[in-house]
């Protein structure tokens, strides 16, 4: 029965040409981005597989190495994820050693975090190969073509 349905002429409902740009949308550059997203994180992702981590780990050890001391809540917003999203995958990487958490100076609710060498020498490990992909796409574009990149980026990020 099934297979009877599967080679039944598409009904009057059924689209069989592809979108295209005449849609309204740029669909090259859409699937640019994606393509280029999925190659950009393959690399630090087989790293990551390795140690039992995902994506949300990456993030988590990239900002804290970029913002050492950065309180839990500031982590939360710039990830924009919930607590409940955040506390396995912090606990994860407290408990394996590559972040330290400390109480805050004035309150000790607050919660500081910190790299450790172990986490420092992760987010480098998984920030080589992503540098490496921007350094040779990159490469022939004159500074100013490269100032378009950075604005265009920028201009893709929420202002929020």
């Amino acid at each position: 029965m099934a297979s009877e349905r599967a080679r039944k002429l598409p009904d009057a409902d059924t689209i069989t040409g592809p979108m295209s740009e005449s849609d309204g949308i740029d669909f090259d550059i859409i699937e640019m981005l994606y393509f280029a997203y999925r190659d950009f994180t393959s690399d630090p992702d087989a790293i990551l597989a390795r140690f039992g981590f995902g994506r949300a780990h990456h993030r988590v050890v990239h900002f804290v190495n970029r913002q050492p001391g950065m309180t839990v809540a500031d982590l939360l917003d710039t990830l924009k994820i919930t607590k409940q999203s955040l506390a396995r995958v912090l606990k994860q990487l407290i408990d394996s050693g590559y972040i330290h958490q400390v109480e805050g100076p004035n309150d000790r609710r607050q919660r500081r975090l910190y790299p450790t060498r172990k986490g420092r020498e992760l987010a480098l490990e998984l920030a080589r190969p992503q540098s490496r992909r921007i350094t040779e796409a990159l490469r022939g574009i004159d500074t100013q073509g490269q100032e378009l990149i950075r604005r265009f980026l920028k201009g893709m990020v929420n202002r929020d």
